[in-house]
């Protein structure tokens, strides 16, 4: 069970916000953080709050039919803002089998694939999703930016693809990779920027310096 008197200085200790080696490394720790939640609250996390915010204003489908992969669901807190929005069918993907069983227990995901991200092939159908989305996976030591194109792959022609980044200190690199890699998508042809926004506070920092950190929401749209 959670710490009700769980702190900030407590979330800034926990080693699975600190870099590690391997996926499964990273993994066993996520099956181990039974504070996942009320750590995000801590560090005021709103990045699914901001995902859904962005997709309901650029989202041309229907909301109610639309057929959602949510690649790296964890608990479920993306599906859970999407619901708010008018969305209702969603398939999760994710690595942790702890984390899926918190998003199991929210009752809104049709199905639940296992998989480790970036070193297994995304377990779906290509060409059957109508929005698909990656929400707090694309940072350093997560998950490698090279699954985008898996994501675009399971989506419709003419679907839409979500993903967060934040742009910590310690994720300038990553992020460089990110960009490089969602241009090169774009200049092959798989797909088309529809919107950027950046959030300045997109969560608080656990590394020396105070504050928050900010992030960005991209909307992409497959060609």
């Amino acid at each position: 069970m959670a710490s009700a008197d769980r702190t900030y200085d407590d979330v800034k200790k926990n080693p699975a916000l600190i870099s590690v080696t391997t996926a499964k490394e990273k993994i066993a720790l996520y099956d181990g953080w039974t504070a996942y939640q009320q750590d995000m609250d801590i560090l005021d996390y709103k990045g699914p709050c901001y995902a859904a915010n962005s997709i309901a204003k650029h989202f041309s489908g229907d909301h109610e039919t639309a057929i959602v992969l949510d690649v790296a669901c964890g608990t479920g807190e993306v599906a859970k803002e999407m619901k708010k929005i008018g969305f209702n069918h969603f398939v999760g993907v994710d690595g942790s089998k702890s984390m899926m069983e918190g998003a199991q227990k929210t009752g809104l995901y049709r199905d639940l694939k296992l998989c480790v991200l970036g070193e297994q092939d995304l377990p779906v159908e290509k060409g059957s999703f109508d929005l698909a989305l990656m929400i707090g996976a694309l940072s350093v030591d997560m998950v490698c930016v090279r699954v985008l194109r898996q994501i675009c792959e399971a989506c419709k022609t003419g679907g839409f693809i979500v993903m967060t980044t934040r742009h910590g200190p310690d994720d300038l690199v990553y992020t460089a990779e990110l960009h490089r890699e969602q241009k090169q998508m774009e200049a092959d042809g798989l797909w088309s920027c529809v919107n950027i926004t950046r959030v300045e506070n997109w969560l608080k920092s656990i590394t020396a310096e105070p504050g928050f950190i900010p992030g960005s929401v991209y909307i992409y749209r497959k060609l």
